[in-house]
């Protein structure tokens, strides 16, 4: 099982980006996927999941800010997220749970400036 994801990169405050996290069409067909990110010196924590019955839910602190989709054609679930902050700062991950599985992406990194 794999789970690719792309983006990130450097942005000043206020600004936009998109992730992506492309999976296997069975994978995407069949399980929820989310996003979780690592900031410095903390412990991971979920930013956004996208149910596989079409229901988006948020951390409080990116609600209004960030919003997660399901494409189907590309199998990918994809994370947009606006007026930034220097406290998104962190390292993104791709998540999904197969049964007692759970997979990680490579984690991709997102740097804010102020």
């Amino acid at each position: 099982v794999q789970l690719v994801e792309s983006g990130g990169g450097s942005v000043q405050a206020g600004g936009s980006m998109s992730l992506s996290c492309a999976t296997s069409r069975d994978i995407f067909r069949i399980y929820d996927l989310s996003w979780y990110r690592q900031l410095p010196g903390k412990q991971r924590e979920l930013v956004a999941e996208a149910t596989i019955s079409g229901r988006m839910n948020y951390a409080r602190s990116v609600k209004g800010r960030f919003t997660i989709s399901r494409d189907s054609a590309k199998t990918t679930v994809v994370l947009q997220m606006k007026d930034l902050k220097p406290e998104d700062t962190a390292v993104y991950y791709c998540n999904t749970v197969l049964g007692f599985q759970i997979i990680w992406g490579q984690g991709t990194e997102v740097t804010v400036s102020s």
